[in-house]
């Protein structure tokens, strides 16, 4: 009998329960009506506590849809937002959908040259920005890549390097001197003679299948990609982060990660506002002050990146806060350990996803037995389907070998900007990810990693995530990495970059030692690299760039390696 190929398929999603409209229009809509006079969102600026329940929250976003429609934009029109997490970021996205627009969301760690790059690219016709952002002044940035931005002083924009883009309006105190960028009470103005009849027209001309949302990748191994996302790619995420959370409308959910990267848009505002609850917004993170947030405003979930939990952990006010309110939150990191905290819930971290999907194509939800996850990356989710490839043939490989993820399915992307998508899908629809894994026969997906980031070392696949989920939970640890360094003899070596918690005494030794405890031998790092936090150049998702810290490791390692 031939051995199954490695091809396995989600329920329908005909099938699928939980779902309500499959528009960011229709989304609101729904979620608002149910959560009427409810807070949505929590959002603390200058000592002053803004609060929006969630009929304000529509009606914001409905004040943005008719400002848009003043300034001309009409179906399809992208509209760039530039914020942190904040309250305007939500009436902006909401209300570019609402006004039948794609909302394209731009990174606010990006450099002048990274900005430049995102808005000549996406092509946007109006830029709903925060003016200043820490000491990242954006009025500042947007002049220097176009200066008749300011020249333009509130008429319509008309400037070669940026041909599309032809209103900017921004959050936040303008400077004396007028930088010819519009407030965002002068932009909401413009909006007053627009019929609010004409929003509901303009919503209701979106379908699931309209272009909703323009997000970036992170950048990881290149500049940003545009990933172009359907209406229903995005609600059904929406919806489903309800599902993969098992939140309530008890849901107060803290989070500082930028909701520009789809993951956290979707873990955050999907999980949280889908279930009636509410979003307790910090615009940049600071230990310290997100963990005074919390207890203030009764939190009772968290979201956060690893080397965040490490921070949040080792803050001068950890031991003191009350965080007894915390019910979403998870014992595997320090954090969950926290004395006033008693919560068992499970965080889903079974899963896979892009954001060429718009976040999670395969998942265990919270609360599913470990026997069942088996180590795993999940199962397909309703209408997704996955099959692993020979990188070289892209055939099909048997169950349980090894190979790159292809998936395709519902919320698959509608494409990158400016690449034909014959040149992305293969011939059967599925786009092939760059990320090695492997099914079982029990229908499982496995991830191990960027195919490019597999380490061969002495003969041997090595995957770094297997490494670092290890080396992770070491004493003294507070953020780590592992990449492959070439070596004449072996190919590759392992080498770990750690960056070690505040005044932890940890040596090399004492990481590999750790590591000897689980890993097999040749799966322990040769070598453990000491790093500070900044010169670990992150993509501002979290992700540190794996050939940046690959060629430090072997600049520091450089006439030790033979």
């Amino acid at each position: 009998m031939a051995t199954p190929l490695s091809v396995i398929h989600g329920p329908p999603l005909a099938d699928e329960e939980g779902l309500g409209a499959l528009t960011l229009p229709g989304w609101l809509r729904e979620v608002c009506e149910a959560g009427g006079t409810n807070e949505a969102l929590v959002f603390h600026e200058g000592g002053v506590r803004v609060a929006w329940t969630y009929a304000d929250l529509l009606e914001q976003a409905q004040k943005v849809a008719r400002a848009l429609l003043a300034c001309g934009t009409g179906k399809g029109t992208r509209v760039g937002v530039l914020m942190t997490n904040r309250p305007e970021f939500l009436a902006a996205v909401w209300g570019t959908a609402l006004a039948g627009g794609v909302a394209t969301t731009l990174n606010t760690f990006s450099t002048q040259a990274e900005l430049a790059h995102l808005l000549k690219v996406s092509g946007v016709s109006v830029l709903l920005m925060e003016r200043q952002v820490l000491k990242k002044d954006f009025a500042a940035m947007l002049g220097g890549i176009e200066p008749a931005v300011a020249e333009a002083r509130g008429a319509a924009i008309h400037a070669p390097g940026l041909p599309f883009l032809r209103h900017v309006a921004a959050v936040g105190a303008a400077p004396q001197e007028s930088d010819g960028i519009e407030d965002w009470a002068t932009f909401l103005a413009r909006g007053e003679a627009i019929s609010p009849a004409l929003v509901e027209a303009s919503a209701a001309t979106v379908t699931p299948a309209d272009p909703g949302v323009l997000f970036f990748s992170s950048g990881s191994t290149a500049m940003p990609k545009g990933i172009l996302s359907s209406h229903r790619a995005v609600a059904l995420q929406l919806w489903r982060w309800r599902r993969f959370y098992q939140t309530k409308a008890d849901a107060r959910t803290w989070s500082a990660n930028g909701f520009f990267f789809s993951g956290n848009f979707g873990m955050a505002i999907g999980g949280t506002l889908s279930a009636g609850g509410t979003l307790v917004l910090q615009a940049t993170f600071q230990a310290e002050e997100a963990l005074d947030l919390m207890a203030r405003e009764r939190v009772s979930m968290a979201i956060a990146w690893p080397h965040q939990w490490a921070q949040l952990a080792a803050a001068s006010n950890f031991a003191e806060v009350d965080l007894s309110a915390m019910k979403y939150i998870s014992a595997r990191h320090a954090f969950g350990q926290h004395p006033t905290i008693t919560a068992d819930w499970d965080e889903p971290m079974a899963a896979y996803g892009n954001t060429e999907t718009f976040t999670i194509s395969a998942i265990y939800p919270s609360g599913t037995p470990e026997a069942e996850k088996a180590g795993s990356s999940g199962v397909p989710q309703p209408g997704m389907t996955f099959k692993i490839v020979d990188p070289l043939t892209g055939k099909a490989v048997p169950v349980g070998e090894r190979g790159e993820i292809a998936v395709k399915g519902p919320t698959l992307m509608m494409g990158y900007l400016g690449i034909p998508l014959d040149e992305t899908l293969d011939d059967e629809g599925f786009f092939c990810t760059g990320d090695g894994g492997r099914v079982d026969a029990a229908g499982r997906l496995f991830w191990e990693g960027r195919l490019n980031d597999i380490i061969k070392t002495g003969g041997a696949n090595v995957s770094p995530l297997e490494i670092d989920a290890v080396i992770r939970q070491c004493p003294g640890v507070r953020l780590n990495q592992t990449v492959g360094v070439p070596h004449d003899l072996l190919g590759e070596i392992v080498v770990t970059a750690v960056v070690a918690q505040d005044g932890a005494a940890l040596e090399e030794e004492d990481v590999r030692a750790f590591a000897k405890r689980t890993l097999a031998s040749y799966k322990v790092p040769r070598r453990v690299l000491f790093f500070a936090e900044e010169d670990l150049k992150t993509t501002g998702s979290a992700k540190i760039k794996t050939a940046d810290l690959r060629e430090m490791a072997a600049r520091r390692l450089e006439g030790e390696l033979a």
